[in-house]
């Protein structure tokens, strides 16, 4: 059996009204990952990914680049614990 993690990231830079939850839920879904991408208040998006820990991994790197319209400055990452509640990667408004 495969362990399953779930890591938090916020990410920093120009990642709102870019595409970036979406292009991160793509990401996601492609990995087989669940969890959520949405906007924060302070102009930063939330991510919390969750699936066997390489995948989870590689989604946490690709966010560092985000889509072609994105320029993230920074992304900042913690380890918490699995939810393992949903069966899909949401956006959330």
């Amino acid at each position: 059996m495969t362990p399953i993690t779930r890591m938090h990231a916020v990410v920093s830079g120009s990642v709102q009204g870019v595409g970036f939850r979406y292009w991160t839920a793509r990401k996601a879904d492609g990995l087989e990952l669940t969890g959520y991408a949405r906007n924060l208040f302070d102009g930063t998006v939330e991510v919390e990914a969750e699936g066997p820990e390489v995948a989870v991994d590689a989604l946490m790197e690709l966010l560092w680049s985000g889509p072609p319209t994105a320029t993230v400055m920074d992304v900042t990452i913690r380890t918490v614990s699995p939810h393992l509640d949903s069966d899909e990667f949401d956006i959330l408004h």
